[in-house]
């Protein structure tokens, strides 16, 4: 397998290039290979010469050229004889490192990537009985990206779903109060806000990445919420009156909360997209998600404004809501076929009573259904015992998983499932969890390396590691000559620099020490390296997040200056500002939307129960979540950033009702606050959910999450809405016996009486009291 990968070949024009142009080149001008490579090159060597006494140590073994080498990182699943003799091992990593120092050779090195995939996975077919795992330094790009390409269809099926459910909810029998269009048009709404936040981000040169998966789900959490409640509000205004006065109703009714909901989302993920967020993917995300909700916003009022003025244009002249042809009067009906009067059943004014003061909008189905059976029952003194007994159930278990939260700081959980990183990562985590990956420890300045005493100091700081340095090792053999460390400077270098050159011991780690010459042929040592290697525990990779934070409060309280590199540090520090920064903006978010609505609420009840139903709805989703087998990571921060947002815009209004009524009872004003927004919560909830399903079954690790924390949102608030508050308000404050009006005199509002004298001349004058 060594020998096929070095013999790859990228053609360019004029030249091909193998891995000996781009690799990288050791002092003797060769490629820099792995020390396993030399280990098993002299043990074919001792086997073909029949000799039996070279033997492979672990974590340490001896070359036949003197040197010690580490294999702690390239042997996995070593069983050992005694003194750490390998009897066997189930798996070797073989690393090869390219260069990029220009675009040329970048380009080169990302091709010889390709290739070297492609050359493994076909070793692998011609050697089964070895299972191989390829990774590149391009493979978690491509893996990220690959679960959009993944979830194309099945983002499909979704749209297809949500577009039927959202009709189907603005349905009803009556033909002419139907408003199936408006529930198609509300997803349109939505779509266009989407695809014009999208438009934008390319326009100005943003960069996609599968985040953006998760907005079209924030859009529809918000958006179709809006366009349901203004639907709502105009089953409320009466149809006696003109087009332009029930509009105006609508909007007095509905956009008000709207607006507010609005402004907190833009709050929120405005400070997500600001510098604030060292985390590119998250800020672009929240940008995206700014700029989508902005233009919600507005096409909320102009474009879905204008298509519910249409619809009730039509529903005034008495058309068809689909066809929008005029509906024959009942006589008229009874002399067409059954099929006919099905498809334009309506119920005229002029068959309404005037003693009956009915609402024609009853008959649609969710309508009726809370308004004469769930409030109701909700409300029933029997039932309010087992929901508080379930609410305290849902306490027990959220608290069981708050309390095992963990920060996710596995790749894995970042990508499609089917890939390369997955597979590794699995691989990596299974056989090479013994031991951390190599550490550079970098001492970046000029210190008397001579001093026996900041020799000590070093060795003091790499404490506890298993430490395999040029440093130690050159210690250690100037111990064995039994020559004084503590030397003049000058003698220190000499030595140090002819033992670099002609001791083979330390021949292999002669780029780890920069000497610089000053005047008079003086050298000096400006900067050294060394190489520790932590013990770890299988499946604990939290030791290595700890054991990075360790070595830099070291390097930032310790005497000499250094610093610790290795490239899995990146993704550990990718996971540490992926959820710090995103919980840091939450908060800042969360005050500001606190002191924001202060101002604006009418009462600030209000802002104290939106304040711990927010509290209580995030609680239970981090627990749940936990429970769930979800971690702490980039995506599930942002969700839950989002569900806040999406606990406001269901609960506001709910809660804004009940408050801010007077008179009756709690029990009254709650079955009233379900009666007039329990519909455009439940039919956005259904077409929310509908929505959420088919995102179960991508094959990514990454829209698992996704739906799994956004499933958890809307299931918790739905929870909430409709059995936690209806029940808690009902015995907890405001008292409603305090909002009395002052002078409760029962007063009766006529619009308008006629007056007809003795001449028959009309007279007409506006009495507002009797």
């Amino acid at each position: 397998l060594h020998s096929a990968v070095t013999r790859i070949q990228v053609q360019r024009p004029g030249f091909n290039y193998t891995f000996a142009h781009i690799c990288i080149l050791n002092n003797d001008k060769t490629c820099i290979v792995d020390d396993i490579v030399h280990v098993l090159e002299e043990l074919k060597a001792a086997r073909s010469s029949n000799r039996t006494n070279f033997a492979i140590t672990y974590p340490i073994t001896h070359l036949k050229d003197g040197r010690e080498v580490y294999n702690g990182h390239q042997l996995g699943g070593v069983t050992v004889h005694s003194k750490d003799r390998v009897k066997s091992a189930e798996a070797i990593q073989l690393t090869y490192y390219l260069q990029a120092i220009n675009s040329l050779n970048d380009m080169v090195a990302e091709k010889w990537e390709s290739i070297f995939c492609d050359t493994v996975e076909l070793f692998q077919k011609s050697n089964r009985k070895v299972k191989m795992y390829p990774f590149t330094s391009s493979s978690l790009k491509e893996d990220f990206q690959k679960t959009s390409r993944v979830s194309e269809r099945y983002l499909i099926t979704s749209l297809v779903l949500v577009v039927t459910l959202a009709i189907l909810c603005c349905s009803m029998q009556d033909c002419v109060r139907s408003k199936p269009w408006l529930g198609l048009l509300g997803l349109l709404t939505v779509t266009l806000a989407t695809l014009t936040a999208a438009g934008i981000i390319n326009l100005t040169g943003g960069k996609y990445n599968s985040t953006f998966l998760g907005i079209p789900f924030v859009m529809l959490g918000h958006g179709l919420y809006g366009t349901f409640e203004m639907l709502s509000s105009w089953r409320k205004t009466r149809e006696d009156q003109h087009v332009k006065e029930r509009t105006a109703a609508v909007f007095a009714d509905s956009m008000l909360s709207f607006s507010l909901t609005t402004a907190m989302y833009l709050v929120t993920f405005g400070i997500g997209a600001s510098p604030f967020t060292n985390i590119e993917a998250a800020r672009i995300f929240c940008c995206n998600s700014c700029i989508a909700i902005f233009f919600n916003y507005l096409y909320v009022l102009s474009f879905y404004g204008s298509s519910l003025v249409f619809t009730g244009y039509i529903e005034n002249n008495y058309q068809h809501s689909i066809f929008c042809r005029k509906v024959p009067k009942p006589e008229v009906l009874q002399e067409k076929p059954a099929w006919y009067r099905f498809l334009l059943t309506a119920k005229f004014s002029e068959d309404t009573d005037d003693s009956e003061e009915t609402n024609t909008y009853e008959s649609h189905l969710l309508v009726w259904f809370l308004k004469r059976y769930y409030c109701d029952w909700i409300t029933n003194t029997y039932v309010k015992p087992f929901v508080v007994l379930f609410y305290l159930v849902y306490i027990s278990f959220a608290l069981m998983g708050y309390l095992q939260v963990s920060e996710g700081s596995d790749l894995s959980n970042i990508v499609a499932t089917a890939t390369r990183t997955i597979e590794y990562t699995t691989a990596q985590q299974k056989y090479f969890s013994n031991y951390s990956p190599v550490i550079g420890f970098y001492i970046y300045e000029s210190i008397e390396y001579w001093n026996t005493s900041v020799q000590e100091d070093v060795l003091e700081y790499t404490k506890g590691f298993v430490r395999i340095s040029w440093f130690e090792s050159y210690l250690n053999y100037l111990r064995k000559l039994n020559i004084s460390t503590g030397l003049p400077k000058k003698n220190f270098t000499d030595m140090l620099r002819n033992s670099f050159l002609k001791t083979p011991q330390f021949a292999h780690f002669s780029e780890d020490i920069i000497f610089s010459k000053k005047y008079n042929n003086e050298v000096d040592v400006v900067a050294s390296r060394m190489f520790l290697v932590a013990k770890t525990m299988e499946t604990k990779r939290e030791e290595l997040y700890d054991l990075l934070e360790t070595l830099r409060k070291l390097s930032l309280t310790s005497k000499v200056k250094f610093i610790v590199f290795n490239p899995s540090f990146v993704y550990m520090d990718r996971y540490a500002s992926s959820v710090g920064a995103p919980l840091q903006n939450s908060c800042i978010s969360a005050l500001f939307l606190l002191f924001f609505s202060a101002f604006l609420v009418a009462d600030s009840l209000i802002n104290v129960w939106l304040t711990l139903t927010v509290a209580s709805v995030e609680f239970g989703v981090i627990g749940f979540m936990t429970l769930w087998k979800v971690e702490l990571d980039c995506i599930s921060v942002l969700c839950l950033i989002y569900g806040i947002n999406y606990t406001i815009d269901n609960c506001a209004p709910l809660l804004s009702t009940f408050v801010l009524g007077k008179e009756f009872t709690r029990t009254k004003w709650v079955k009233n606050a379900l009666e007039v927004h329990g519909v455009a919560i439940l039919q956005s909830y259904l077409c929310y959910i509908v929505g959420l399903i088919p995102l179960a079954a991508v094959p990514s690790n990454l829209t698992r999450t996704l739906f799994r924390c956004l499933f958890l949102i809307a299931l918790v608030t739905f929870f909430h809405c409709f059995a936690i508050l209806p029940v808690i308000l009902t015995f907890l404050p405001p008292s409603k016996k305090k909002r009395k009006e002052k002078n409760p005199e029962n007063r009766e509002e006529i619009e308008c009486v006629e007056m007809v004298d003795m001449d028959s001349t009309r007279v007409v004058d506006q009495i507002t009291t009797v």
